[in-house]
C-alpha cells in the first residue's frame, strides 16, 4: 500500500459508503472544496483530523446553521475501538442565535478569539460552532458575489457578441460611405492592417490626454495639423506617455538651462528631469503626471524670465526699477505659452531685484509653508492654504518638492474683488545657495464667476545667498486675468502691475524682514521705550497684526472672514457695507459689527497723504471721535527702517484729572508700493495685560483706517470733465497724479447678536466715511 494512504478508518465520524471513489477522484474532489474549511490534500504528512474538520465544515454549510451535537472524544474512542462507530448527532441554531450571528457578521465579518468567545457564552453555543458558522457564512457570501459577478460577465459577454457579429455583417457588407452602395473591398496586407490600428489606438490617446490637460490647465490645447511638427516648447511635453511619464531624454534635453547669467553664476547648473520630483512610478495617477510636467515647463519659463533682459523685458521710465513685460518678445520666445493666452484678457507681467536681509533656505521653507507665507504677506493675502503634497522634496530638503495650492489674493480697496488661484507650487536648488520658486495656475482659470476671472501664468522668484548674509531676489509676476469684473478707477493701477506686480511683493517681503530682523535682534531701538518688557513688545505686536488683519478682512471679503454685504437704495455704488454677526468670537465684542469701505481719488501724492494721516498732532484735523482734541503718542515700538513704520499707542489728552480716556493702538508704515493707517480704541485694562506680556488673543477689537496707493489713475480722471481740471492742476503743482485713498471703519451697532440691522445704522456709517473724506481734502487744501 502506498505512503499516505488511508489504513484505519475508525477516525471518521461517519460510515464510509460502499460505493468508494478512487484516490484520485477523491483528491480532486477535496480540492474543489477550497474555502469550505480547513482542506488537506492526501499524500506525505497526511492529517487524518483534517477529514473531519472537512466534514463538519460541509454540514454546517448546507444550511449556515447545522452544528453536531455529541462528539466522541479521542480517549472514548481509543477505548471503544472493537466497537461500530456511532453516528453523530446534528440540530440546527435557533432563530434567535441565527438572528444574533447574523447582526455581528455585519459589523464584524472576522471575529477575534475573544470575540468568538463572548458571542458563544452569550449565545450557549460552543466557541468551535461559532468559529465554523462564520467561516460557512463567508463562504457563503463569497460564492453569492461570484454568482453576482458571473451574471453580469455573462451579460457583457452576450452583448460583446452580438457587437461582434453586427462588425462581421458590415465587413462582409461594405458599404460607400458617400452614396451608400456597396463598396469594393481593397486588400490590406497583415501589416497594414495593424498599422491603422495602432495609429487608431494612438489618435484616441492624444485626444484623450488633450481633454484631460484642458481639464487641468484650465485653458484649451488644441491638437497640431497634420503636416507640422510641434516645437521644443509644444504643449505636447505636457503629455504623459503609455506607460505614465513620457520621454525623460526629451524633456531633460529641452529644459537645460543655459545659465549664463551673473544672477547664476554660483556654480554649474544641473538640468531639471523629471525623476527628481519625489519618486514617481510608472502607475502613477494621470493628473498627477500632468502636474509634473506642468511644474517642469513652468520653472523652465520662470529661469529663463528671470535670466532675460532686453528686449524681453522693458524698465520703466521713473527710479523704481520695475520691468514689465514685452509681449511680442514673450510670443515669439514662449510661442506655446502665449497662444494659450485668453483672447479677452488683460495681461499684468512685471519683473524686480532687491536685497532682502534673509538667506535663501529660510525664505524657501517660508514660502513652501502655506501660513507662513500668509503671514510673511499679510496685506497680499486673504488667505493660503495647502491642497496637496505631491512631493516633499529630496533628501530632506524642499528640494524638487511639488504641491497644489490654493490662495486668494487682495488689494486694499473694495473696488477690486479678490483674485482666487489654484496653482501649482514647484521648489528646485539649481546651485549652492540658489533656489527659484514657481507658481503656475491650473483648474477653474476660466470660471465666469469674477473670484476665479484670473490665470497665473508661470510666476516666482529666484533667491541667491550674498556674502553679507542678504538674499538677491528676483521676482517675476505674470497674470491674465478679466479687466471688466474691476472698477475703472483701479483698472490701470492694476494693469500696471502696482496692485498685484513684483514690486509689491519685494516691497512687502523687504518689510516684513525687516521687521523679523528687528525683533530677533538683542538691541532695542533708541525710539523704543526702555520700560517695556520683551515680552510686552511680542504681545503688543500681536496685537497690532491682529488689528491689521482684521482691518484688511473688512475691505476686501474673503472665504476666510464671512461678511454679508448689504444694499442700501440711498447708499453710492462705491461704498461696500457689510455686516456680520460676533457671537463668542475671542478678540471681538458680541454683537452686531458693520463694516464700511470706500475708494476716492486724492489729487496728492501717497507720501504727502501718509505723513498727514498718522501725525497724532493733526489728528483731531480729521478724526471725528476724537472731539478735536489733541493725541499724545504714550510709546512707539519700530517695525522697520524708519520712524514710520512703527506700532504706537495713542492717548488723548485728558480735559481733567478724573476723566478715563481710551488708548488708541495705531500701526504705520509705508513703502514704494503703498502705505497703511490702522487704528483701534482699547481699554486700559487690556492695555495694561499686553504691557506685561499678558495673552492678547481675547483683546477686543474693531480696526479702522486707511489704505494708500500710489499713482492713481489720472488718464481715466481726464476722461471725466467734471475732474479734468483738478487732475491738471495736481500734475502742474507738482503732485505728480495723485494717489487711491480707501477708508474703512468698523462699528458694533449693537450689543445683541440677534437684533436687527437698521437703515439708520447704514447710514451712520456712510457718513461718517464722507465727513472723515471731506475733513481730510479740507486740511490738504484740495476739492
Amino acid at each position: 500500500m502506498p505512503s499516505g494512504a488511508i489504513t484505519d478508518q475508525s477516525f471518521l465520524a461517519y460510515p464510509i459508503p460502499s460505493s468508494m471513489p478512487s484516490s484520485s477522484e477523491f483528491s480532486s474532489s477535496l480540492r474543489k472544496m477550497d474555502g469550505f474549511g480547513e482542506v488537506c490534500l492526501l499524500g506525505d504528512g497526511f492529517d487524518p483530523t483534517g477529514i473531519v474538520r472537512i466534514r463538519e465544515d460541509e454540514y454546517d454549510s448546507r444550511s449556515g446553521s447545522d452544528n453536531i451535537d455529541g462528539a466522541v472524544s479521542g480517549d472514548d474512542q481509543d477505548a471503544n475501538d472493537e466497537q461500530p462507530p456511532k453516528r453523530k448527532k446534528y440540530h440546527r441554531h435557533t432563530p434567535h442565535q441565527i438572528q444574533e450571528l447574523e447582526i455581528f457578521f455585519k459589523e464584524c465579518p472576522h471575529p477575534d478569539d475573544k470575540q468568538r468567545s463572548e458571542l458563544s457564552r452569550r449565545l450557549g453555543l460552543e466557541t468551535k460552532q461559532v468559529k465554523f458558522w462564520f467561516q460557512n457564512r463567508r463562504t457563503q457570501m463569497k460564492a453569492q458575489i461570484e454568482r453576482h459577478e458571473n451574471a453580469i460577465l455573462k451579460q457583457e459577454n452576450d452583448k460583446l457578441r452580438a457587437e461582434n457579429s453586427v462588425m462581421k455583417d458590415a465587413i462582409s457588407n461594405p458599404t460607400c460611405n458617400t452614396c451608400g452602395g456597396p463598396s469594393i473591398p481593397v486588400h490590406l496586407s497583415f501589416e497594414e492592417h495593424q498599422l491603422r490600428i495602432e495609429n487608431a489606438r494612438l489618435r484616441d490617446e492624444l485626444h484623450r490626454l488633450y481633454a484631460v490637460t484642458n481639464k487641468f490647465l484650465g485653458w484649451p490645447v488644441l491638437p497640431f495639423n497634420h503636416g507640422s511638427s510641434p516645437s521644443s516648447d509644444s504643449c505636447l511635453e505636457l503629455s504623459v506617455g503609455r506607460n505614465g511619464i513620457g520621454n525623460l531624454n526629451t524633456i531633460s534635453d529641452s529644459m537645460g538651462l543655459n545659465l549664463g547669467n551673473e544672477l547664476f553664476s554660483a556654480g554649474p547648473v544641473m538640468p531639471i528631469s523629471k525623476p527628481e520630483i519625489g519618486m514617481l512610478s510608472n502607475d502613477i495617477p494621470l493628473e498627477r503626471t500632468i502636474y509634473v510636467d506642468l511644474a517642469l515647463a513652468a520653472m523652465n519659463e520662470l529661469v529663463k524670465m528671470a535670466q532675460m533682459d532686453d528686449p524681453l523685458w522693458i524698465r520703466t521710465r521713473d527710479d523704481s526699477g520695475k520691468e514689465t513685460l514685452n509681449l511680442h518678445e514673450y510670443s515669439r520666445t514662449f510661442p506655446s505659452s502665449a497662444g494659450m493666452k485668453h483672447s479677452n484678457w488683460t495681461t499684468e507681467a512685471t519683473r524686480d531685484t532687491t536685497m532682502v536681509i534673509i538667506n535663501s533656505l529660510a525664505l524657501v521653507e517660508t514660502l513652501m509653508d502655506a501660513n507662513r507665507w500668509a503671514e510673511m504677506f499679510p496685506c497680499l493675502i486673504a488667505r493660503a492654504t495647502t491642497v496637496d503634497v505631491i512631493s516633499s522634496g529630496m533628501g530632506g530638503t524642499r528640494n524638487g518638492a511639488l504641491q497644489l495650492m490654493h490662495a486668494e489674493l487682495r488689494v486694499l480697496s473694495p473696488l477690486v474683488p479678490a483674485r482666487t488661484f489654484k496653482f501649482l507650487r514647484f521648489c528646485k536648488q539649481h546651485a549652492d545657495g540658489l533656489w527659484a520658486v514657481v507658481d503656475v495656475s491650473i483648474g477653474e482659470g476660466s470660471n465666469s464667476n469674477s473670484f476665479f476671472s484670473c490665470r497665473r501664468l508661470p510666476s516666482g522668484c529666484v533667491v541667491q545667498d550674498m556674502p553679507n548674509g542678504f538674499s538677491k531676489v528676483t521676482w517675476v509676476e505674470h497674470t491674465e486675468y478679466d479687466e471688466t469684473v474691476i472698477h475703472q478707477l483701479y483698472r490701470q493701477l492694476i494693469s500696471s502691475g502696482s496692485g498685484f506686480g513684483s514690486q509689491r511683493w519685494l516691497a512687502t517681503l523687504q518689510r516684513q524682514c525687516d521687521c523679523l530682523a528687528i525683533l530677533m535682534s538683542s538691541t532695542i531701538p533708541t525710539e523704543d521705550p526702555a520700560g517695556i518688557s520683551p515680552c510686552g513688545r511680542r504681545s503688543l505686536l500681536k496685537l497690532s497684526q491682529r488689528m491689521v488683519d482684521n482691518f484688511c478682512s473688512g475691505v476686501c471679503s474673503s472665504t476666510l472672514h464671512k461678511w454679508d454685504k448689504l444694499v442700501v437704495g440711498n447708499i453710492s455704488e462705491d461704498v461696500k457695507v457689510m455686516a456680520r454677526k460676533s457671537i463668542n468670537e475671542p478678540g471681538e465684542p458680541p454683537g452686531i459689527v458693520l463694516s464700511a469701505a470706500t475708494s476716492v481719488w486724492m489729487p496728492v501724492t501717497q507720501q504727502r497723504l501718509f505723513a498727514f494721516l498718522q501725525d497724532e498732532c493733526l489728528r483731531s484735523e480729521w478724526d471725528i471721535l476724537s472731539n478735536s482734541r489733541p493725541m499724545l503718542e504714550m510709546l512707539r515700538i519700530s517695525k522697520g527702517q524708519g520712524p514710520d513704520n512703527r506700532v504706537s499707542l495713542l492717548r488723548a489728552n485728558p480735559m481733567n484729572a478724573d476723566e478715563s480716556t481710551m488708548f488708541i493702538l495705531q500701526e504705520t508704515w509705508t513703502d514704494i508700493s503703498g502705505s497703511l493707517v490702522v487704528y483701534a480704541p482699547v481699554d486700559t485694562s487690556s492695555v495694561n495685560l499686553v504691557m506685561r506680556g499678558g495673552d492678547s488673543a481675547y483683546v477686543s477689537l474693531l480696526p479702522s483706517g486707511f489704505a494708500i496707493l500710489p499713482n492713481g489713475l489720472s488718464n481715466y480722471a481726464c476722461t471725466n470733465n467734471d475732474r479734468n481740471a483738478s487732475i491738471k492742476s495736481s500734475v502742474n503743482s507738482g503732485h505728480g497724479g495723485g494717489c487711491l485713498l480707501t477708508v474703512a471703519f468698523q462699528i458694533l451697532v449693537n450689543n445683541l447678536p440677534t437684533a436687527k440691522l437698521t437703515v439708520e445704522s447704514v447710514e451712520t456709517v456712510n457718513n461718517l466715511i464722507s465727513c472723515t473724506i471731506q475733513k481730510i481734502k479740507t486740511a490738504l487744501q484740495v476739492s
